[in-house]
């Protein structure tokens, strides 16, 4: 079985990406992070839901609509440093934390979240 399978498919994966984005929205430990998102967060909350069905094992539908993923170019434009990576990684571990899959597939998912999260970093510290 697939991590997609495991977090529940197209609806789970929306489910994660929507608390995420709702976190991010509302938190105030994602207050720098949120900063750097427009206004509105429907064109992030679908381009990660797209990302992560792919990169969990499903559909490859991010790549089929953008082409490759380029994470680190794409970010490049924004001012990403600890801090913006910490409150990142804040938003999806409470996320997952609430989500319903395996804990030891949680416990995978948030250290490669930790480490794609890390890989986004561009500012120096």
């Amino acid at each position: 079985m697939t991590h997609y399978e495991q977090l529940g498919g197209e609806a789970g994966i929306r489910a994660l990406v929507d608390r995420f984005y709702d976190l991010m929205d509302s938190a105030p430990e994602a207050v720098n992070v949120r900063a750097l998102h427009a206004a509105n967060l429907k064109v992030s909350r679908e381009k990660l839901f797209l990302f992560l069905t792919g990169w969990s094992g499903g559909p490859q539908v991010y790549v089929e609509k953008y082409g490759h993923p380029m994470l680190r170019m794409r970010h490049f434009p924004f001012a990403i440093g600890a801090r913006e990576r910490d409150e990142w990684l804040w938003c999806m571990h409470r996320a997952l934390d609430e989500h319903e899959a395996p804990d030891d597939l949680k416990a995978y998912l948030r250290q490669r979240f930790d480490q794609l999260a890390d890989h986004m970093r561009n500012q120096p510290e």
